[in-house]
């Protein structure tokens, strides 16, 4: 199994003006609440631990106020710990000096922000072009790269326009194409589609999955809406006050809440769209050959699985896993149990 690329242990963030004096304190059990009521100190971000996978998309969510953002900014320490540590393919981010702290937010980790960042006096290409020449990347190759992404992202023709020219999704798809011109392993997404209307950011997040099809880049998205969560999350940690109520992939959470904090989470969403076989495959029944019998990828969802589950013999089909190899069967009984369970 790969090493983590983001490795997260035990960090806790207090905003005060002695936070370290009252680390122990909330170490040692204090609520959030209880330490703003008798020390005015706020909990940001309560004993989190968590490994980011490379190559995948890690989504952190939560309400307002729960940590999520404040707990992305230490990745690449736009916000200092006032405990716990954090590494990145191994190498201890809260040891770095400024010099190797300025290297990495320039060459190996990009961010898109909520409300786009763009340079309002700056076109699109130049805006697209911002971190290579921060990077120092010579002014040809910066139009040639920014060309490329600009045209990745659907915006070839608005090269010469300004911010204030485009509209609220064309603005965040120059985001995108800034935050990947730079080819940063890393991409920090910040609530990054949660001010655009349903459509363009339901476009937006088919933009992001179809590139990420493609390159493969460590991605941390923070959303407060589990909809948005479940499509792009390869995993999703789910953050209250401060601290980690629940990590998994999306399977696990809708399938397996922790607590009634996340029931409340999954309770309205359509679970036929979101459960895939692999999450429900029982071992074959004794004797049971699946030669012959109807299969199903592993990773097809119920709400598209029920017809022909309905129609197979017995109602029941083969699930195959990545490798086209049967990894099991479902019944029908057993998908309708999990829509409603």
């Amino acid at each position: 199994m790969a090493d983590p690329k983001i490795k997260i242990e035990n960090l806790y963030k207090i905003f005060g003006s002695n936070p370290k004096k009252h680390l122990p304190k909330v170490q040692q059990g204090m609520t959030k609440d209880e330490l703003l009521e008798k020390h005015n100190h706020v909990l940001g971000v309560d004993d989190v631990s968590l490994d980011i996978m490379p190559r995948q998309i890690q989504v952190v969510m939560g309400l307002s106020g729960s940590g999520k953002s404040t707990l992305i900014r230490h990745i690449n320490r736009l916000i200092e710990p006032t405990g716990g540590s954090l590494s990145i393919d191994g190498e201890d981010v809260l040891a770095m000096n400024e010099d190797q702290l300025r290297d990495l937010r320039r060459h190996k980790m990009s961010m898109v922000f909520q409300k786009f960042a763009l340079l309002p006096h700056r076109t699109v290409r130049e805006n697209v072009g911002y971190g290579l020449e921060v990077q120092g990347v010579e002014e040809g190759e910066r139009d040639r790269r920014s060309a490329h992404w600009i045209d990745r992202v659907g915006l070839s023709g608005y090269e010469d326009k300004f911010p204030g020219q485009l509209s609220g999704g064309m603005q965040q798809r120059v985001g995108l194409a800034r935050g990947l011109a730079t080819d940063a392993d890393i991409l920090l997404m910040d609530e990054a589609f949660s001010a655009l209307d349903p459509l363009i950011r339901f476009d937006m997040q088919s933009i992001l999955l179809e590139l990420q099809e493609e390159l493969h880049k460590t991605i941390v998205f923070i959303t407060h809406d589990l909809d948005e969560a479940l499509r792009l999350g390869d995993n999703i940690a789910i953050l209250r006050d401060g601290a980690m109520v629940q990590k998994g992939d999306a399977q696990e959470i809708v399938l397996n809440p922790a607590d009634d904090y996340i029931r409340d989470f999954i309770k309205d969403i359509n679970r036929g769209r979101v459960i895939q076989l692999r999450a429900i495959t029982e071992p074959l029944p004794e004797g049971m050959i699946a030669n012959g019998a109807p299969q199903l990828a592993g990773n097809t969802v119920l709400e598209d699985a029920l017809a022909p589950l309905s129609e197979a013999p017995d109602q029941t089909i083969m699930v195959t896993d990545s490798t086209g190899q049967v990894a099991g069967s479902v019944s029908l009984t057993r998908a309708i149990q999990a829509l409603h369970t």
